[in-house]
């Protein structure tokens, strides 16, 4: 008997495992129950991977996944009837990797990130921290990592976050600023997800021990909520300059960082400059399956990789992930544009359709924001019946994001639709 391999489950002392001398014959109920599991996430695995699956392939990655996967789902009508879905403007975040994209991903240089020696994730840190005027950077799995870890770098428990109501760390993070730093967080208003140098000014605390240390302020740019609208710099700089007077450190939240760039022409180390670190996400507009990234001094990313580790968030051969980020990076930076270009049209569209009513802020990037007559989740619905899929972001709101897997003839579409609903 080779004792490198038992042939005994050690904790059950059931019946040979796969690949033993009793074979697939063997195997007992349970495991042959796991085994099915296994099979139908490898299946869903390869097909996101390869390619764009079948619509029989669809469904059974539909029956693999557990059903709180499918929550944020409005409607599986158009899906189960096989209606083509003609442009899916729920989020930039649904993309597919291009086949160039793949092929990088494929011919990645790989190490062992968390060993220090994967080569491609130190080119893409090197390559961020070059263009965001930054020391260092560190390679992270998510948006939410980027910004906590950032905040975990910059507080110690007891300290109080500055930030905008409506900025995603606040709604969209589980909490975790308090859940992971221990803080507490001071909100302020503002049109378009801003505020100024003023309202940081009221919102700083008292240096008395009866309050919280006001320790770091956290802007968005691009702002979600705020309709995709852009900072303006010379608004950074004021907001910025006054949390440092009074020895606030800043924390740019720039997931969608690049469409401000692509908008503005400012260059990421223009808008970094006032921010002791920045997060930037790979997974939205710029078409990548995962990563975001935290730039800034030394110290703080010395600090940000300690605290990545931290969260569980250190992967070995991340590699092929950060080949896919340095593609996207030189090649689907200027294209942002062609988003932006057919957001305005969209928007344009909505002014011009009698019953729907556009968002306050104009459309300056890729987000668009409007009102519906009737309840927003029943008219999220009758778009997916018709092949367009948004989300109902409020009771009568509704909230479309241009990607890249959305052309002009996707937007001729949902005009189209939008026209016929109302």
């Amino acid at each position: 008997m080779d004792h490198r391999r038992p042939d005994r489950d050690s904790r059950r002392g059931d019946l040979p495992l796969l690949g033993t001398h009793g074979g697939l014959g063997c195997i007992t109920p349970r495991f042959n129950i796991g085994l099915v599991a296994t099979w139908r996430l490898l299946i869903y695995g390869f097909a996101r991977l390869t390619a764009i699956p079948s619509e029989e392939t669809r469904m059974h990655i539909e029956s693999a996944r557990p059903t709180a996967a499918r929550f944020w789902i409005p409607s599986e009508a158009a899906r189960l009837v096989g209606m083509k879905i003609h442009a899916d403007l729920r989020s930039d975040t649904i993309t597919l990797p291009s086949e160039a994209m793949k092929h990088a991903m494929l011919e990645a240089e790989l190490g062992d990130d968390v060993l220090g020696d994967e080569p491609t994730v130190l080119k893409l840190q090197d390559a961020v921290a070059d263009l965001f005027g930054k020391e260092a950077a560190c390679f992270v799995p998510s948006g939410t990592m980027a910004n906590q870890a950032a905040i975990r770098a910059h507080t110690q428990p007891g300290d109080e976050i500055v930030t905008h109501r409506d900025n995603h760390i606040y709604l969209y993070e589980s909490g975790a600023w308090a859940a992971i730093s221990g803080c507490s967080i001071r909100l302020l208003d503002g049109a378009g997800g801003q505020f100024s140098a003023e309202d940081v000014e009221a919102a700083v605390q008292h240096k008395d021990a009866h309050f919280p240390n006001s320790a770091l302020l956290v802007a968005e740019n691009t702002h979600n909520r705020g309709g995709g609208t852009i900072w303006p710099m010379e608004r950074t700089e004021a907001v910025t300059a006054m949390a440092r007077r009074h020895g606030m450190r800043c924390h740019l939240d720039g997931a969608r960082i690049w469409n401000a760039c692509a908008a503005t022409g400012i260059e990421p180390a223009e808008y970094a400059r006032c921010f002791d670190t920045v997060s930037a996400c790979f997974s939205k507009g710029l078409g990548c399956p995962v990563g975001s990234i935290v730039a800034g001094d030394r110290e703080s990313i010395h600090r940000v990789h300690r605290i990545r580790k931290l969260l569980g968030g250190t992967m070995r051969q991340s590699g092929m992930l950060a080949a896919a980020c340095l593609h996207a990076m030189e090649h689907n930076r200027a294209r942002l544009a062609d988003d932006h270009r057919r957001a305005r049209r969209l928007a344009d569209a909505i002014v011009d359709i009698p019953g729907l009513e556009p968002g306050p802020a104009p459309v300056e990037t890729n987000i668009v924001y409007f009102d519906v007559p009737g309840e927003a989740d029943g008219f999220s619905e009758r778009l997916d019946a018709a092949g367009i899929r948004m989300f109902a972001v409020g009771p009568r709101t509704m909230r479309a994001v241009l990607n890249l897997m959305v052309d002009d003839d996707g937007i001729d579409r949902t005009i189209e639709v939008l026209r016929t609903l109302v």
